[in-house]
């Protein structure tokens, strides 16, 4: 249910409930300035913060639009209770002990109290609108009244109000938090802000998604909109299963799947709060994505290679100029100079503005965004003056080019709050710290997902059984998959006398055994059965042709994941694949062509497609096996997880040799 949040996020009246607290949001409605009322409600105080105090809600002159609910959790319950009869607009639960601390029926009693009324929380530090100075928050704050700026909403106080503090330049529209989200949910949250039509962008810092499919719907809507998202999704180091019984699970926990789907979402994911700064700072100037395009200019040599190397983790390069930019360029800056990119322009046009402008205009021309590495000297002990014909220069390039250029501070205490509010109000975006800035320009080239694209229905965790081998192989069969010609006895003597017509050599294998190789339960390259030892442990054996003219083994797994619905994990396979970890996640539904540019991602691509003269693997063989066993998926709501690990490739099809496959009981 989506409801009403306007009176709540944008209040001309405020009710505060509590003592201390209550004085705290007071103090800093009054501090920036809110026009509105503001009513503190005590029974016993007459006064609190210089305002009169109303002994209960009953005595306000009306229904208040958002009331910050600072007193105990049972009494929050029967707050939150007469604020819905009242008809207000909305509350902000601050009290924390609830599900977080053991009482769920608490909270439920918390969100029935509420009804259709919106509350935030509980266990909720609060709200603050900056653009019409409006603050449901108990405690100080870095932010000042803005016209028009960039949301922040977070899982963690603590970070939202570090957040505040930054001195980058960020106009911030919103800062908010949603507790323990038992009535309004983070997509629901986030859509309310970006309806806002001053609100630019969003950033979040989450440690989950509630509903992975109204965020997909948001991220859509919100690209629709020229508004970008990027998000720092926490709690990614812990594994997914402690004792994994698949390499797929062992592979795909930790932040895989939530990486894949913030990707597939097309929202931008960074893994630092600087990072998420940054570039939310160019999502507020240029909208949801820069071009991927970039060149780098610096009047250092130093500089230049720093770039390149801080680049290269990221996965930008700098491609290098047309032969037409090299030649004015090298008209401009004379034969000493080597034209390239990232370019040293050297020192021989510094204060020279129009020869500046030139360079940094010609550059530019050529890429979808340039970077120029630039510190201006601090001003308490040093004179800047020399440095703005540079600056200048920038300005000028991205207004004569219409792209962005971006000053980038190699440090970030280099360049001032005030200069750098001033250059995002005129358009251009100076980035502070190489690092993040490069991270930031990366983050800011996220694509938008696909149009209408959402996740597979997550079902709840369930208890689930192992199938062996043969079961699972024709399963594989039944989805289309190709799978070895083998026969199955209960005993060594009967699966001996049914293989009697496979071709050698034979693979021999028991069954009942999630890991066979480790356990000694996978006999290769045999002529025939006779002579072979039993296998202790087993619960059958299957003898299946050995496949021999493979190209390269893959792993490919798709399991189902509480949020997301089902994940697709693929990899270079066999007994090192957890030793090698090169694997790309996706979250289902996917496209043949969306499995083939995964796997363009990989390390060791290079191996699937012919790396020194070796035979390429059919990909689109293997693309086909993933997008059939995610079918499989969706029509067997039963199947808990689907590994093939390895599937054998050849320069024509596809064998799957080996089965992990679980169902639910």
């Amino acid at each position: 249910m989506s409801r009403d949040l306007s009176r709540l996020l944008r209040p001309a009246s405020i009710a505060v409930m509590g003592s201390v607290w209550a004085g705290n949001v007071i103090a800093q409605c009054r501090k920036m300035g809110f026009g509105g009322a503001v009513w503190p409600v005590h029974p016993t105080r007459s006064e609190i913060g210089g305002l009169r105090a109303y002994a209960n809600l009953d005595d306000l002159p009306a229904a208040p639009d958002a009331t910050f609910v600072g007193v105990n959790r049972h009494a929050t319950v029967d707050v939150v209770g007469a604020l819905a009869a009242r008809g207000a607009g909305g509350a902000i639960c601050f009290a924390s002990g609830w599900t977080e601390a053991g009482e769920p029926e608490l909270q439920d009693r918390l969100v029935a109290a509420a009804g259709e009324m919106p509350i935030l929380g509980p266990n909720c530090y609060g709200l603050i609108n900056y653009l019409d100075g409006a603050l449901l928050w108990p405690d100080q704050h870095g932010g000042r009244r803005v016209e028009r700026g960039v949301a922040l909403l977070s899982q963690s106080s603590n970070i939202v109000i570090n957040l505040t503090m930054q001195a980058r330049g960020l106009p911030l529209a919103y800062v908010a938090c949603l507790g323990n989200a038992a009535q309004i949910g983070l997509a629901e949250l986030a859509d309310a802000l970006l309806a806002d039509d001053r609100v630019t962008a969003l950033g979040l810092y989450v440690e989950g998604i509630d509903d992975a499919p109204a965020f997909a719907a948001l991220a859509e809507a919100a690209r629709a909109a020229g508004k970008g998202i990027v998000c720092i999704k926490s709690g990614k180091t812990e594994a997914a299963q402690s004792a994994a019984a698949s390499h797929t699970a062992a592979l795909a926990g930790g932040g895989a799947a939530s990486s894949a789907f913030l990707r597939q979402a097309g929202v931008a994911e960074v893994s630092t709060l600087p990072e998420l700064i940054e570039t939310l700072k160019i999502f507020h100037v240029h909208g949801p994505q820069i071009g991927t395009r970039l060149c780098s200019l610096s009047c250092s040599g130093g500089e230049a290679g720093l770039v390149s190397d801080l680049a290269a983790p990221h996965g930008i390069d700098f491609p290098p100029p047309s032969a037409g930019q090299r030649a004015r360029l090298g008209e401009i800056l004379g034969p000493i100079v080597a034209i390239a990119n990232p370019l040293d322009y050297h020192t021989f046009i510094w204060g020279d503005g129009p020869r500046t402008t030139d360079v940094f205009t010609t550059m530019l021309s050529g890429y979808d965004a340039g970077i120029y590495v630039i510190d201006p000297p601090r001003p308490d002990r040093c004179d800047p003056a020399s440095f703005e014909p540079a600056l200048d220069a920038i300005v000028a390039a991205a207004r004569a080019t219409g792209k962005p250029a971006f000053p980038v501070a190699s440090l970030p205490e280099n360049f001032e709050e005030e200069r750098a509010c001033a250059m995002i109000a005129g358009g251009v975006v100076p980035l502070m710290g190489l690092d993040a800035a490069l991270g930031a320009l990366k983050a800011a080239q996220t694509p938008p997902g696909r149009a209408g694209w959402r996740p597979v229905p997550a079902l709840r965790p369930r208890p689930t059984r192992l199938l062996d081998e043969a079961e699972g192989k024709r399963l594989l069969d039944v989805a289309g998959v190709a799978i070895p010609c083998g026969v199955t006895g209960r005993t060594l003597a009967e699966a001996g006398r049914k293989a009697a017509g496979l071709r050698p050599p034979l693979v021999l294998k028991g069954l009942g055994l999630a890991h066979k190789t480790e356990a000694g339960a996978v006999r290769l390259g045999l002529a025939s059965l006779d002579g072979q030892a039993e296998m202790d442990g087993v619960s059958g054996y299957l003898v299946e042709e050995m496949v021999s003219d493979a190209v390269a083994e893959v792993l490919i797994g798709l399991r189902r994941d509480p949020v997301y619905g089902v994940t697709l994990t693929l990899g270079l396979g066999g007994v090192a694949a957890e030793l090698l970890a090169d694997t790309v996640t996706l979250v289902l539904p996917v496209g043949e062509a969306e499995v083939r540019e995964a796997l363009r991602r990989l390390r060791l691509w290079p191996l699937l497609d012919g790396y020194r003269g070796r035979p390429e693997a059919d990909v689109a063989a293997l693309a086909r096996v993933a997008v059939a066993l995610g079918q499989a998926m969706d029509a067997r709501p039963q199947l808990e997880e689907i590994e093939i690990n390895p599937i054998l490739l050849r320069e024509t099809g596809a064998v799957a040799v080996d089965a992990l496959i679980r169902e639910a009981l």
